[in-house]
């Protein structure tokens, strides 16, 4: 049997009341909080990687009595479960206290590795933070998450992680489109794993109440518990500690780009203070490539959190959390400055040398080469180019033994219409002037082309097969969301037989809802 502990709830001020109650709770980071039992739970699914991370056992796990305890209907030895009281800026507006409102912390788990991994149910019930929500969540977003975890951590962008999901045999109320009509829709629960769900909300709730007192001991605690290289807590640490945030947070939005994927929720609560993807909601691959799109339907007038706009917006996003820890800075403005310059050098410098990777370039080296990523940026963006297929088809163009001298057939199926002939002509120019750059690498075609296809996926998650999988686990059929698992387990690898996973969207999928933008409900 596992053992679990409880280190944040052991360390921190919490909530002395322990009832679900919505309710504005001050002085305390947590509020114990106790799952709210399903009638009948069944396991959907789970990561076979994640159950070796905890060091679980496969059969254990699909057992009866672990299926209770990740429905939220039972508890092993050490749990203590809670959940946390943060605020967050939510499209750029104060929000005030959010809090955890559907998911609740089981406890921490010490894994093989030396690493406490907590796991976390979303959609287990009511809490504090629940407003006027009940606590649930449905089994197509908790599909979607679930999936996107584990696709997002073989892509190799950091992530939290997503144990099991399990259907709860209950019907929960949503109104999909926002548009008055409300239906019953079949419940699901997720087990997330992260060594930590802080997030910058965390913070800057204490912050927008004056309480400098709990602000430090959430910061102590942090600092302690996942940045230790960082020394004791001081004023220093704390810059210190702003700056690794920073860092982290631009690293992870340069992956980000690189790889097409767009968060749709860049709320400050919604922001991980690891520097991990959290909270998918409204996300998605942009099919054609445009800057501009959003998959978030609430969004889709101000477009705040598009393709584009990531980088933008994960600045602002660390100047808030600067803004909070300034109590503990002493009002010392240079700090957050300092912050704010590594956020943007590490962006620049990271999403520079994830672009050349999938140019095949080992770096970009003058302005000749700066000019080449921008140039096929801006290429792509002027008719609609799927960018994950246009990227992986030049591998194939690399290989040729001399600069093309027509537009590949190959890179033809990233378009998703017809193609005025002056736009291929100008593709055909950029495509020669890039051939040429390449072979100043020294390297062999063939071994750019692996390299190529080592940061180049072949599948991501496209909206429109979630949703296939969605729609067919609905009508009891779960064969759709394994195979989708298992392809996005090797998503650099050819996987013959499976093509059908790479093929860019279908016409149908445009506007289907679920295939091209999401709302945020549940």
């Amino acid at each position: 049997m596992p053992q679990f502990t409880s280190q944040f709830i052991e360390s921190t001020p919490g909530d002395p009341l322990s009832d679900t109650r919505p309710r504005q709770v001050h002085g305390a980071l947590w509020s114990k909080v106790q799952p709210t039992p399903v009638s009948a739970p069944r396991l959907v699914a789970f990561s076979p990687e994640v159950v070796r991370l905890l060091g679980l056992d496969e059969a254990a796990l699909q057992s009866a009595e672990w299926v209770q305890v990740l429905s939220g209907n039972a508890l092993w030895p050490g749990m203590v479960p809670y959940s946390a009281n943060y605020g967050g800026h939510q499209f750029g507006n104060w929000a005030g206290q959010l809090g955890d409102g559907r998911a609740i912390v089981l406890g921490e788990l010490l894994a093989p590795d030396g690493g406490r991994y907590e796991l976390q149910l979303k959609g287990a019930g009511r809490t504090p933070y629940s407003r006027r929500a009940d606590g649930r969540a449905v089994l197509r977003s908790s599909i979607r998450e679930f999936l996107c975890s584990e696709a997002m951590h073989h892509l190799g962008v950091p992530t939290t992680r997503a144990l099991s999901l399990v259907a709860t045999g209950d019907t929960v109320i949503r109104d999909m489109f926002y548009d008055g009509h409300p239906e019953a829709e079949p419940g699901a629960i997720v087990c997330r794993v992260a060594p930590s769900f802080l997030r910058f909300g965390n913070f800057e709730l204490c912050t927008s109440r004056g309480d400098v007192a709990l602000l430090q001991k959430l910061a102590d605690y942090t600092v302690t518990q996942f940045f230790p290289e960082l020394g004791k807590p001081s004023k220093d640490t704390y810059a210190a500690f702003f700056g690794e945030v920073a860092r982290r947070t631009a690293k992870l939005i340069a992956h980000w780009q690189a790889v097409g994927f767009v968060h749709g929720v860049m709320n400050t609560d919604n922001m991980s203070i690891l520097g991990l993807t959290i909270d998918y909601g409204p996300y998605g691959w942009i099919d054609d490539f445009d800057p501009g799109w959003t998959p978030n339907t609430t969004d889709a007038d101000q477009r705040r959190y598009r393709y584009g706009n990531q980088p933008a917006i994960g600045m602002w996003n660390v100047e808030r959390l600067g803004v909070a820890l300034m109590p503990l800075l002493e009002g010392d403005e240079t700090l957050i400055e300092a912050g704010l310059l590594e956020y943007d050098r590490t962006f620049e410098t990271e999403l520079a040398a994830r672009f050349a990777a999938k140019l095949g370039l080992s770096s970009l080296g003058d302005k000749a080469d700066f000019d080449l990523v921008n140039g096929c940026i801006a290429w792509l963006a002027e008719e609609e180019t799927d960018m994950t297929l246009f990227f992986r088809g030049l591998s194939r163009v690399v290989t040729a033994p001399a600069a093309p001298v027509e537009f590949p057939a190959v890179l033809r199926e990233a378009f998703y219409g017809q193609v005025p002939e002056p736009h291929l002509a100008k593709g055909l120019q950029w495509l020669t002037t890039w051939w040429q750059r390449t072979r100043r690498e020294g390297v062999a075609p063939a071994e750019l082309a692996r390299r190529m296809d080592a940061v180049n996926p072949k599948y991501v998650l496209r909206n429109y097969l979630a949703q296939e999988a969605i729609d067919a686990a609905h009508a009891g059929d779960n064969s759709k969301v394994h195979a989708l698992l298992d392809v996005m387990r090797r998503p650099f690898d050819e996987q013959p037989g499976r093509e059908a996973y790479a093929a860019r969207r279908p016409d149908w999928a445009r506007s289907k809802p679920g295939c091209s933008a999401l709302s945020c409900s549940s």
